[in-house]
């Protein structure tokens, strides 16, 4: 498929977004804008809400784990669906009691200022990581088959990326996320089954002969429990699927923020529930399909692309459904679903982003009309900093993105977790402002521990007998398969020291 093909596609794709932001933006009021008048449908809601929590991380970046780590990321989503309910059933009415437009003012009815600054920092700081890395992902599939060819550099693409963002949200805000969302996830699980039945049709395979096959085998092992050691056994990553999503989406302003536009707490909670049964689904889909992507290269020798000297496995995909002889309803499929992947996370994001730092920290009522320009301003300062944040990217990142999205959100999500907890769970109240010691040693002495067996084998040198070389980065190799080592625990981890810092720095 050439450049001109595929901007073609992006442009009429963005033309039909632009359509539902003009309907849906008439009104651009604060309240609009910030809760979409409260109104929304809850299955319009749940349905959309899928496309913003798989986003282009899951759409490329999971196929192309799977080489690498099987089917064990299934182990973390079904930790995911225990994690969905306690949401739904602890966090959603405590929201809604207290009807709330940023989550983090619930921090600050419980301890006060500094607490709810502490929270909207921490969520600005998840969120802007978490939508930088996902953005950054189409970035480079942008970048390797369009703009490399144009000889456009890595800054502009990414410009253009954020600014047709930033085009179709300023005015109707979350109101226009929930119907886009809804579309993009529509674009989404279509391009997943039309890659998946082209793909099995290439092989001349039928679905159940394949999931027989030994090519199947080879990727298919869902359950690691031999080794307690090992980075992916199940109760690690179970556990830390079920606080991923406590954080992820619970104390999350982006995700709470499309719960909290339904008419009552009823609806959000049934939107909660039927979207974890299907997020559940849809993820098993982009690893099957991860499995035919690898099982397909296999067989017709195309090599992984190379990017700045790396070996990259999340342009895998890509570069399947855009070089490979697969026909062009499975490129434009492709190009569609992931732009609708990819921006469906990023533009909620710019827009909760907006929305806590006008509440959280500008102390903007959502019905102050006359704060418009201010909000309007702020919209294109998140935009530029999304912007910034993805061009360092490039430069800093070699690992799977959906790997590196899980470990940043190990640290920047566990004070979150260990305040909402400390706050729903205990009735002391904390003193003075040491809440900011604690939550600042809390993710240094996360990050001591987890490279704490690494640490200890360089010091003893006792990796010399496998590595000749004195390095990190062979001590880290001896012991990821002598050691215990940390993973998605991490971030449990990390909200148990929180709290146990804020009951010292606490009183009755």
């Amino acid at each position: 498929m050439n450049s001109f093909t595929i901007i073609t596609i992006i442009a009429l794709y963005f033309l039909i977004l632009y359509i539902i932001s003009y309907v849906t933006g008439k009104d651009d009021s604060n309240n609009i804008f910030f809760k979409a008048g409260r109104n929304s449908k809850w299955y319009v809601v749940a349905f959309g809400m899928v496309g913003a929590s798989l986003s282009g991380v899951t759409f490329i970046s999971v196929p192309g784990w799977i080489e690498s780590s099987q089917f064990s990321y299934l182990q973390v989503v079904f930790g995911y669906f225990v994690g969905y309910l306690v949401v739904c059933y602890v966090l959603l009415p405590v929201y809604y009691r207290l009807n709330l437009t940023s989550i983090y003012e619930f921090l600050d009815i419980r301890f006060g200022k500094p607490a709810h600054l502490t929270g909207a920092f921490y969520f600005f700081l998840s969120r802007l990581l978490g939508a930088s890395f996902r953005l950054f992902l189409v970035a480079i599939v942008l970048q390797q088959f369009v703009f490399d060819n144009w000889n456009i550099p890595f800054p502009v693409t990414v410009g253009i990326s954020i600014g047709l963002i930033w085009i179709y949200t300023y005015k109707g805000g979350i109101r226009t996320i929930v119907w886009t969302d809804t579309l993009q996830t529509l674009f989404m699980i279509l391009a997943v089954i039309i890659s998946i039945v082209s793909i099995l049709n290439s092989l001349d395979l039928s679905l159940t002969e394949y999931i027989s096959s030994e090519d199947f085998k080879e990727y298919s092992k869902v359950f690691f429990i031999e080794d307690i050691n090992d980075r992916n056994h199940f109760l690690k990553s179970f556990i830390g699927g079920i606080f991923v999503t406590i954080c992820m989406t619970g104390l999350d302003q982006d995700m709470m923020q499309k719960n909290l536009t339904c008419k009552s707490i009823d609806d959000a909670q049934k939107n909660m529930i039927s979207f974890s049964f299907v997020l559940v689904f849809v993820t098993a889909l982009f690893m099957f399909l991860g499995s035919l992507l690898f099982t397909y290269k296999n067989i017709n020798g195309i090599t992984i692309p190379v990017m700045d000297g790396q070996t990259r496995t999340d342009l895998l995909f890509p570069e399947i459904a855009l070089n490979s002889e697969l026909g062009i309803v499975l490129g434009i499929s492709f190009l569609l679903g992931l732009i609708a992947a990819a921006y469906s996370s990023a533009d909620s994001a710019l827009t909760s982003l907006t929305t806590s730092f006008c509440v959280d920290f500008l102390r903007m009522n959502d019905n102050e009309n006359e704060n418009k320009k201010t909000r309007k301003i702020v919209h294109v300062a998140m935009s530029i900093m999304l912007m910034i944040t993805i061009i360092i990217f490039k430069y800093v990142l070699s690992s799977n993105v959906i790997d590196s999205l899980l470990t940043v959100a190990s640290y920047t999500y566990g004070p979150l977790l260990g305040l909402f907890a400390f706050g729903l769970y205990s009735k002391r109240k904390l003193k003075g402002n040491y809440i900011y010691v604690v939550v600042i040693l809390a993710p240094i002495l996360t990050y001591v521990l987890n490279i704490s067996p690494i640490l200890y084998t360089y010091l003893s040198d006792s990796f010399l007998l496998e590595c000749k070389f004195k390095t990190w980065e062979c001590a880290s190799a001896y012991a990821k398969n002598n050691l215990y080592v940390f993973g998605y625990e991490l971030l449990p981890i990390n909200g148990l020291i929180t709290i146990f810092g804020l009951y010292i720095c606490s009183k009755k």
